[in-house]
């Protein structure tokens, strides 16, 4: 079904976890330290890394830090630290979901699905209610934005914007209905499965994220307006 790969020095774990990825079709590669996984990830990219957080050689955060550089594949975490910064440095160097050590190979399969599902791998829709409120897979041009859901292109003023996929999906909820407000409720909706909990701060993290990438582009972007206690809107410039 999707090609993974998954980075994580607890033989233990890379057995079980690559046991039940498999036995629901998919293909899964796995490593044992950090190093060895980002340069397999980069000379051969899967639909999905799964990555732990403490691993010889180069940690998981490292690792995404420097996927992040060149690709916005999905990547879930998987930490047995149970740290609020550890979870908040995840999503804002831009991990797509997080799990806490141990978990149940059930719950990580169903996170699995859902971010592949958002991602499109094998031409899957995003989320029902994703699909609702931004027109299935139509370009969406405001202002200097272009949105191209069905080739995942972002582009502002005609240049490329890396977003990952749940940038894409909450800019693309926002970029919609220009001018309207979305609260957080709104854009978890529009983002995430009903399987997966995040709170406010993951959203927060992710528009922050979003925002350092347009003004790489472009300093003066200021496009996504805070509304604050409200939530967030899209200005057309």
């Amino acid at each position: 079904m999707a090609k993974i790969t998954l980075v994580d020095d607890d033989e233990n774990i890379v057995t079980s976890v690559s046991l039940a990825l498999e036995s629901h079709g998919h293909a899964v590669k796995a490593y044992y330290d950090g190093a060895a996984g980002l340069a397999a990830l980069e000379n051969d990219p899967p639909d999905l890394a799964i990555l732990d957080v403490k691993m010889p050689r180069m940690d998981g955060m490292e690792v995404l830090r420097r996927l992040r550089r060149t690709s916005d594949m999905p990547v879930i975490i998987l930490t047995s630290k149970d740290e609020e910064i550890d979870e908040i440095l995840g999503f804002n160097l831009g991990a797509d979901d997080y799990m806490h050590k141990p978990f149940s190979q059930r719950l990580l399969i169903e996170r699995v699905k859902a971010v592949l599902r958002r991602a499109g791998v094998e031409g899957e829709e995003p989320t029902a209610a994703a699909a609702a409120a931004d027109g299935g897979s139509r370009a969406i041009k405001r202002g200097k934005l272009t949105l191209d859901p069905a080739r995942h292109d972002c582009l502002w003023e005609g240049k490329p914007v890396k977003l990952t996929v749940t940038e894409f999906l909450l800019l693309q909820s926002l970029a919609q209905r220009p001018g309207f407000v979305k609260s957080r409720d709104n854009l978890m909706d529009a983002a995430y499965d009903d399987q997966v909990y995040v709170d406010d701060r993951t959203i927060d993290s992710h528009i922050k994220r979003m925002r350092k990438k347009f003004r790489d582009v472009d300093p003066e972007f200021d496009a996504i307006e805070t509304l604050y206690g409200v939530g967030y809107r899209y200005r057309e410039t």
